[in-house]
């Protein structure tokens, strides 16, 4: 019989391995692929991701390696942007690349304008424009539809986002600057072709070192790829399984962090889609469901989380203007005195991090969830 592991002790599991017990020394490019990446949608989530995972995250650490070409923002898991290094992108991009072709052939708009066109000659003439120079998607579509003048500009822009390994290129993703989203394939940014060795079973085994012990069905949500169960069972004799609470098989590696289900947990300030809430089928390990329901918006926003005892306990944002910049901070339920004095402090430095240039600096937390609880 194998040993159930509780919630607690799979949340604290998943914390060790997301650098969110205490902040690690690590260097940048080692916590990125510890992290197995992090969703970027928008530019400076990683940057908020990093900081409240590392000691002393500086952000021009994580710039400069952009801008050196040592890290990427590209299209992987669950269809979605991501900033990982160069050699995961290598990695990664060719083992999720069928979930990218499918996702954008099930497209109801993207899949339909497609139909009928070969797909591979796309590609090729798409490759051919963002190799030239980095251009938007928009851009691209608007000169691909040059040659097929019949289909949508945005389809065909989308088809080159999920046939080819585009990149985002600097000044996008550079902490305190602007950029569109100019894109150009991975081989002519990084001067490397894709590996075409990478393998599913090498992808179970990074996402359970980030992510376990968890299930197939949680790898396939992080991933977005179906039917991993054989890379499971391949990986099997080298893999250690446990039970959760409804009896479902975890499986993990030998050598994994496991902390006591009792220790203690730091309050976190988690940026906007944060990948600890995003990569298991069930994330209750993480977040309760009424609250999961309560924070996702219908298309897809994902606010920034706070970490209480390890669980997601509310949401923040900061606005800046001129000289001040306010963290605004929307608890869930009441915070016991202890819970409030630990989200000021981490709030002041999450807010110096921030904008160190700000003169005025205000921590806002909604009053009407807020108020003392016993100890």
């Amino acid at each position: 019989m194998n040993e159930v592991l509780s919630q607690r002790a799979l949340n604290r599991a998943l914390l060790a391995r997301q650098l969110l017990l205490e902040r690690s020394p690590m260097p940048v490019p080692e916590a990125l692929e510890r992290l197995v990446g992090m969703q970027a949608q928008a530019p400076m989530p990683p940057y908020y991701g990093l900081w409240t995972r590392l000691i002393d995250f500086q952000p021009e650490s994580l710039s400069q390696l952009l801008l050196d070409r040592e890290a990427v923002r590209i299209v992987l898991m669950r269809g979605t942007v991501h900033l990982v290094t160069a050699r995961d992108c290598r990695f990664l991009r060719p083992v999720l690349q069928p979930v990218l072709r499918q996702f954008l052939l099930s497209n109801p708009a993207y899949g339909k304008d497609l139909a009928g066109l070969d797909l591979a000659e796309i590609e090729a003439a798409g490759r051919v424009v963002v190799e030239e120079k980095p251009v938007t998607l928009a851009d691209l579509g608007k000169r691909l539809q040059a040659q097929w003048p019949d289909r949508n500009a945005d389809s065909l822009g989308q088809a080159i986002r999920a046939l080819a390994p585009l990149v985002q290129v600097p000044p996008r993703g550079i902490w305190g600057k602007g950029g569109l989203a100019k894109c150009t394939t991975a081989e002519s940014w990084l001067g490397q072709s894709m590996r075409d060795d990478a393998s599913a079973d090498e992808l179970v085994v990074r996402y359970l070192a980030g992510f376990g012990p968890a299930t197939v069905a949680d790898a396939q949500t992080w991933s977005g790829l179906k039917k991993l169960s054989d890379a499971f069972e391949r990986q099997r004799p080298q893999l250690i399984t446990f039970r959760d609470e409804r009896g479902r098989e975890l499986f993990d590696l030998p050598g994994a962090p496991r902390p006591d289900s009792e220790t203690p947990a730091p309050v976190r300030f988690l940026p906007p889609w944060d990948n600890l809430l995003l990569s298991h089928a069930d994330r209750t390990r993480v977040i309760a469901e009424a609250h999961r329901k309560q924070i996702w918006t219908v298309n897809g926003i994902v606010p920034g989380t706070i970490l209480i005892d390890g669980f997601v306990a509310g949401t923040w944002s900061i606005k800046q203007a001129k000289n001040t910049a306010t963290l605004h901070i929307d608890p869930f339920g009441a915070l016991s005195l202890a819970d409030q004095t630990a989200i000021e402090d981490e709030g002041e430095r999450l807010l110096l991090f921030a904008d160190p240039k700000a003169t005025i600096r205000e921590l806002q937390i909604t009053s009407a969830h807020t108020g003392s609880m016993p100890e």
